[in-house]
């Protein structure tokens, strides 16, 4: 017998036989997820193997090598859906595990898939895209227990089957769940009742903390939701989602890192070659590619991500994990070498402060986060290659985008050390924040780093309270990215007077907040 020999594949230090895989992307007229002789093939649609990314021929055919562990997953083009599971996640790929996930983690990965089929081919119906559409963005669910999955399917879910209107998909940000891997399809059939596809980042309470590899870290991730790296197009917006949590930080074995395996960096490189310069591309991932420190993120790693991503125009980071809200920018000093700054939406929580604080009106934790922000969730519009978002605080009116602290009284005729601040949630460095008394002249307020007054209140009745109150003591509070603050003078009369703030976010958005005070006689001490 003539002996065959397979090349081996090295991934993350592991090294796997390879082998080929083919099949055909389709036009499922029947949705009946299997292709017949009459559903033609469709060409120039892109397929990957988690490193390589070519084109169907004119015939839909690809063929690609696979090593165990990988999956080959379809790049849905504009205009075209894949299938969706009952949960609604879609059906866009095929995990090539012959032998399952490893057998000694505490939480179950994938079963053998065996051998490979003859053929692996990807269904795709045509549907209707505009390229003016709007996507919800939520960042870390994250709970740690039944109890808490309740309250994120009452605080959020419940709420957004109501607000979602036009949105025709969404994106979780990673940390679905927290540590807790067996909460992972419970989250997913809470997440069906949202009634839109969903797709899912994986983050750093995501992951099998048994792996020795970073490449076996997302075997129950994958199991229950797909790949951790992917790609799909909508409109004129291509969306890449990322794995960006090195685990076991590859310095010293412990904890996690931010950054990419080479694998991942060529997938994202191939991919892109791919991509009409002229689209907007989107990146979701779970950890902030800030520049700041690399105990936080791999310098190399993002220095080749901006490579990539460098000679698109228009460009978009989505990030979550930090539990607070920030508007992110790089430019020519932290490597970014595109035509204009590279902005990096740090996407406030879903569970807010992990679901901290007293309780609200719905008997559901505040749980407001370090900085102030109140926990919600984001809507992104696209209008072709361009897009604008727009923050919603859970439980509370659209327009609520500025938490105004206001003391209730100030003394007369002495001037008063204390302070209006306005905390612009959705807010940068650079917005235009503007306040009046009593409809006077608007006047521009200073943007100032520190901590939100009415959060710090709320943490430090904690502390000074005699009788335990209900719920979890939040978080310290920390300096917030978006607060701005003005004075009062000493020309303000005796009475009650009204502060009104408006607020215009980098999108030309506009908010306004107001709030009221009173001016009394000060009594000095004798």
């Amino acid at each position: 017998m003539k002996n065959i020999f397979l090349p081996i594949v090295f991934l993350s230090g592991l090294a796997f036989a390879q082998t080929s895989v083919s099949g055909y992307v389709f036009e499922d007229l029947n949705k009946n997820q299997q292709k017949e002789n009459r559903e033609k093939g469709l060409p120039n649609v892109a397929v990957s193997n988690g490193t390589q990314v070519i084109l169907t021929d004119k015939n839909g055919k690809y063929s690609l090598p696979v090593a165990e562990g990988q999956t080959v997953f379809v790049i849905k083009p504009s205009g075209f859906m894949t299938p969706l599971n009952e949960n609604n996640l879609p059906k866009y790929y095929y995990q090539y595990k012959p032998n399952g996930s490893p057998a000694d983690f505490k939480y179950k990965g994938s079963a053998p898939t065996g051998a490979l089929p003859k053929e692996v081919n990807f269904a795709l119906n045509k549907q209707k895209e505009e390229t003016n559409f709007d996507i919800l963005v939520f960042g870390d669910p994250q709970p740690y227990t039944e109890k808490e999955l309740d309250y994120f399917r009452r605080s959020i879910v419940n709420e957004v089957k109501n607000t979602r209107k036009n949105s025709v998909f969404g994106i979780s940000l990673g940390d679905l769940v927290g540590d807790n891997l067996s909460l992972q399809k419970p989250y997913a059939d809470v997440m069906k009742e949202v009634g839109l596809p969903w797709y899912n980042v994986m983050g750093n309470h995501d992951m099998n903390y048994d792996a020795k590899e970073d490449a076996l870290s997302d075997e129950t991730f994958e199991s229950n939701f797909g790949p951790a790296n992917y790609s799909f197009n909508y409109g004129n917006v291509h969306f890449i989602v990322l794995d960006d949590i090195l685990y076991p930080d590859p310095r010293d074995g412990k904890g996690y890192w931010g950054g990419f395996r080479d694998d991942q960096m060529q997938f994202i490189e191939n991919d892109l070659k791919l991509v009409d310069k002229n689209k907007l591309v989107v990146v979701s991932l779970h950890i902030p590619l800030e520049h700041k420190n690399e105990n936080n993120f791999r310098n190399a790693d993002r220095q080749r991500l901006f490579d990539a991503l460098s000679p698109f125009e228009n460009a978009l980071v989505l990030s979550a994990h930090t539990h607070v809200q920030q508007q992110i920018f790089y430019g020519k000093q932290t490597g970014w070498k595109g035509s204009k700054d590279l902005h990096e939406y740090n996407v406030g929580t879903t569970c807010g402060d992990w679901w901290s604080g007293t309780a609200d009106e719905l008997n559901l934790p505040t749980s407001t986060m370090r900085d102030g922000t109140a926990k919600g969730y984001s809507f992104i519009s696209f209008k072709g290659n361009q897009y604008n978002v727009k923050y919603k605080t859970a439980g509370k009116p659209e327009d609520y985008q500025i938490q105004l602290s206001v003391p209730k009284v100030i003394p007369h005729p002495s001037k008063t050390s204390a302070k209006i601040v306005a905390n612009f949630f959705i807010g940068s460095k650079n917005d235009e924040v503007l306040y009046r008394i009593d409809g006077g002249k608007w006047e521009p307020m200073e943007f100032a780093e520190t901590i939100d007054p009415a959060f710090a209140q709320s943490v430090y009745k904690w502390d000074t309270t005699g009788k335990l109150l209900t719920g979890k003591r939040p978080s310290n509070p920390e300096q917030s990215t978006h607060i701005w603050i003005g004075g009062f003078g000493n020309k303000i009369d005796l009475g009650k007077h009204t502060v009104d703030v408006k607020a215009k976010d980098m999108y030309g958005n506009e908010y306004t907040a107001s709030e009221s005070f009173e001016v009394q006689t000060a009594t000095k001490i004798p």
